[in-house]
């Protein structure tokens, strides 16, 4: 009975302690000091706080299990330690039945758990939107971003293609001129579908920002579905290596109202950027169901 009430008293001001600090918390800390969260700020899509979820509830657990272990392990090395005088080896012992199944159940149920949780976002994630509001598709090349907005101005397809990062004039080696990064425009508030195709090699599309990336394959083409729900400036880069300038396959991601989305399609048509833009354009021609250039189309 001492016994409990001690371990009882031991419990309340750790619980306490704990509930104080956890009130403290900024949204970085809440978040595993992930980015794209900002104090009173909106997640930078609707799929941010999921992923985060995801991650911090794993970190969660993963300490929790750390915490057991390490104790068990300071305790056998206390409790079991040689003591003065002793000689020999202590009581050798085969296996013990219960250790044995709670080493074997417990591991079993903490890889099930995280399969269950990490399969169930995953879903939600991926799942397509019906009829999005948008529609872009996403080029990767060696070593830069082409963006095509289908059907955009007018039923016409327009399109911005960009080069690779290069250096801001008069400043410290590698400070990247953010002005001529490709950039890709989104609106805020409506629901997107990005098309994901390369245009040569493996590359992988990854907003920092938004928590999530995706690999781009030369002959598939992959899907994003999401919402952004901030208006800002996002860093984006390519997640594969995928060459010799792979570090400069830079681009940014604009999320503006949709006025101001409608307003940058209208510009890009007026720079001429308007008609098809898409898989001819890419260096795969060997791919299954392609049709080699002759040798005389080749000498053109």
């Amino acid at each position: 009975m001492r016994s409990k009430r001690r371990l009882r008293w031991a419990v309340i001001p750790v619980a306490i302690t704990l509930a104080v600090v956890l009130a403290g918390c900024t949204q970085a800390e809440l978040h595993g000091y992930l980015p794209g969260f900002i104090e009173g700020e909106a997640p930078v899509t609707n799929h941010t706080e999921r992923v985060a979820g995801l991650w911090v509830t794993s970190w969660i657990v993963l300490l929790a299990v750390g915490v057991v272990t390490w104790g068990l392990l300071i305790w056998a090395i206390v409790v079991y330690r040689r003591r003065k005088g002793q000689t020999g080896l202590p009581a050798q012992l085969r296996y013990n039945m219960p250790i044995e199944i709670f080493y074997t159940v417990i591991p079993l149920i903490l890889v099930l758990g995280f399969f269950a949780f990490t399969a169930r976002d995953q879903a939600a994630i991926e799942q397509p939107t019906a009829n999005p509001d948008v529609k872009i598709e996403v080029f990767a090349k060696q070593w830069a971003w082409d963006f095509v907005y289908p059907d955009a101005v007018e039923g016409e397809d327009v399109w911005s293609t960009g080069v690779q990062a290069q250096d801001e004039p008069n400043a410290d080696r590698g400070t990247v001129n953010q002005e001529l990064l490709p950039t890709l425009y989104l609106p805020k508030g409506q629901t997107v579908e990005i098309a994901l195709q390369s245009r040569d090699v493996i590359h992988s599309f990854w907003v920092i920002d938004f928590l999530y990336k995706k690999d781009m394959f030369p002959g598939k083409i992959n899907y994003m579905y999401f919402t952004p729900e901030r208006e800002g400036t996002y860093a984006g880069k390519c997640a594969e290596l995928c060459g010799e300038y792979h570090s400069l396959m830079l681009f940014n991601v604009k999320v503006v109202s949709p006025a101001e989305y409608e307003d940058y399609l209208e510009s890009l048509a007026d720079q001429g950027n308007v008609g098809d833009f898409g898989e001819e354009y890419s260096r795969n021609s060997n791919l299954p169901g392609t049709t080699p250039a002759s040798a005389e189309e080749e000498g053109k």
